[in-house]
């Protein structure tokens, strides 16, 4: 990272941060192009390793990605205000961000997905506890973003 004095490397800092955010931007490499999409997302840390959670259709574009070519980025940001001055280049911003790098791949077992849908709906909603039936776990495709890399920035 250039501007090291911007760098956030403690763990429960960036937890803090992630814990802000309300969307998760994961770019895919699709011959040539990036594809990104933004998504609703859930995450648990373990040992200040990170897994990331999402929940989409079965099948479609991002589906047929992942299983292409797995490797990722992700980007997530949160506190954005623009800070004013009299001059053009005196213009700044504070912001919150997080990117880096994983494994992104679809979960199949039952238990892992209730977990990953769990998280998601704890993550937007603050409340635990969620009961998935069966018929509603099969009905949707879940899938984990496993971080190889991840690096936080904050400018305030």
């Amino acid at each position: 990272m250039r501007r090291k004095d911007r760098e956030v490397i403690d763990t429960m800092k960036i937890k803090h941060i992630i814990s802000q955010c309300t969307c998760c931007r994961i770019g895919f490499y699709d011959n040539g192009e990036v594809y990104i999409v933004p998504l609703n997302f859930g995450y648990e840390a373990k040992d200040n390793t990170f897994t990331f959670y999402f929940h989409g259709a079965k099948e479609g574009r991002k589906i047929e990605l992942i299983k292409k070519n797995p490797i990722v980025g992700f980007e997530m940001d949160t506190n954005y205000a623009l800070q004013g001055a009299e001059l053009a280049c005196g213009y700044s911003a504070r912001f919150q961000s997080i990117i880096g790098n994983g494994i992104v791949s679809i979960v199949s077992e039952i238990k892992e997905k209730r977990l990953g849908l769990s998280l998601i709906m704890e993550h937007n909603t603050e409340k635990r506890d969620w009961n998935f039936d069966e018929k509603m776990v099969n009905a949707v495709a879940v899938f984990k973003l496993e971080v190889t890399k991840i690096s936080c920035k904050e400018h305030e």
